[in-house]
Parts: C-alpha cells; structure tokens; sequence
C-alpha cells in the first residue's frame, strides 16, 4: 500500500471474476495494493462461482495477492462492504451477516460527502427489465467468455509487439445494435429504480460497461470489472466521483455537489 497514494473517503470495484481464466488478477492486485481508502466496495461477481462449477478454476498467486490486497485494505482501517453479484449468488445467502473484515449486503446505500445518496447493487436485478435471462443469460455467458477468450489472444500479441491494451470485446459491443440497446435499457432500468426511491444515484457493475454520467439530475455510475475495462470508481474527500482506469488515469468526473460539510457520514445502510 503506497503512502504516497491519495486517500479516497470510498472506492467501488466489481466483476473481479476470480477464478476464471479471463480475470486480470495480476493488474488488479497490483491496484488494490497501491489503494488508499476508507471505504471500498466490492460491487458484485467477486469469485466467479459460476466459472468454478462448470470449468477448471484458475487459482494461482496472481488470484492469492487480490485477496491478500483486500485482507490489507482491513488491516489498514478500510470497511469493505460486500454486495454479491449473480456470479457469486451463493454468497447472498448469508447478506446481513456482520463479519470479522466485512460486512455483507444484498444492496446498500452509500451516503457521499456533498449529501448525495447513492444506491449500490451489483445490477443483475434489472435483467428482467432488460428482458435479458435464462437461456438467453446462459448463451448469452458462453458467448462472451468465446469473445474474451480471443480478446486475451489479442493481448498477449498486443504485449509482444509492445501494444497497449485494446478491447475487442468492447470493440463488438460497441458496433453491436442489440448490445448497446441493452446497455441503455439497463442504465434507464437503473435510474428508474433509484428515482423511485427517492435517491441521488446508482453505483454498479454486471454488464461490464464502465460509465459515469448524470442525466435528469441523477447519477449514473457503473465501475466497470477486472476481465475487459480495468477500471474503479473513486468518491474523493469532498464529494467528487472519479471512474479510474487501472493506471490511475481519470477517464469520467461527475464534481461535487455540495462544499465539503464538516463531519463524516455514517455507515452505509442496507437499502
């Protein structure tokens, strides 16, 4: 944990995927290690039970440094606030539960430093809404994982050749009709939940679309995951909500609301 490395008040990561073959542990442990915050927020599809039960797990010292990051991250004075995802559904039976390094919650609400209120969930609820399940949840995994199997392909020659990073994922989702329709039925589905209860913002992840934006004076922000964009979203001291890539770089800014008002807030509550 670097010392020279700004203190966040809270830090929301997700779709870790940890197990599987595509999760970039060793970049992500590298960037949990370099973290400074009081808050972080694991935002859903941490451990990829889905992977594990249907493929060989990959588990090796890259996947051991993520979760001694996060043991750090406790020991440094950090709360970390699970809230589980459809990959690790299993792990929501137990939500509620107060452990010795984290709590668990099926969805919470996180209070910034300007008086905002913002709804965290991993974002698999509005796939009913976005008329995206079952069978075609299914397929529509397969698929991705045969995409991300050759974006990985891609990199290591990218690397070899001295390339930076390039999605082709991200590349096809984008030129795809169907995915990015999907992708704003689900930022809508999202807004129109926190609008209903009466909230600033939503924070999430799930469709691995790292975005942060304001529209009819909600926010809108989904941290992205650890197999395609590499990112975080990041609230500073006063209230200032940052989406970070890996490195560090600020790749969306939505500022603060409200000057800094004197006084921490309390605990996230379960929403």
């Amino acid at each position: 944990m670097s010392a020279t490395a700004p203190m966040r008040r809270a830090v929301f990561v997700s779709d870790f995927h940890l197990g599987s073959k595509h999760c970039h542990a060793a970049e992500l442990a590298e960037f949990l290690g370099e973290l400074r915050c009081r808050r972080l927020y694991l935002v859903g599809d941490i451990v990829d039970l889905w992977w594990m039960a249907q493929r060989r797990a990959r588990w090796g010292a890259a996947q051991q440094r993520v979760v001694e990051a996060l043991h750090a991250q406790h020991r440094a004075g950090a709360e970390l606030i699970y809230v589980p995802g459809n990959h690790d559904r299993a792990v929501r039976r137990f939500c509620g539960v107060m452990l010795p390094a984290m709590q668990l919650r099926r969805r919470t609400i996180h209070a910034t430093a300007d008086g905002r209120r913002l709804l965290v969930t991993h974002g698999d609820d509005y796939d009913a809404i976005t008329h995206f399940g079952g069978l075609q949840e299914k397929f529509g995994d397969w698929l991705y994982y045969r995409i991300l199997t050759g974006n990985q392909a891609l990199d290591y020659v990218r690397r070899r050749l001295g390339r930076r990073y390039w999605s082709l994922s991200e590349f096809l989702k984008r030129r795809s009709g169907a995915a990015e329709r999907y992708i704003e039925r689900f930022v809508q589905a999202g807004l129109d939940d926190v609008r209903r209860r009466g909230l600033d913002g939503i924070v999430c992840g799930h469709i691995h679309r790292a975005a942060l934006l304001q529209r009819d004076g909600l926010v809108y922000a989904n941290d992205g995951d650890w197999v395609e964009s590499r990112t975080a979203l990041v609230e500073e001291t006063d209230g200032c909500l940052r989406l970070l890539s890996h490195h560090g770089e600020v790749l969306a800014e939505v500022p603060p609301r409200l000057r800094l008002v004197a006084g921490d807030s309390p605990l996230p509550r379960a929403a």
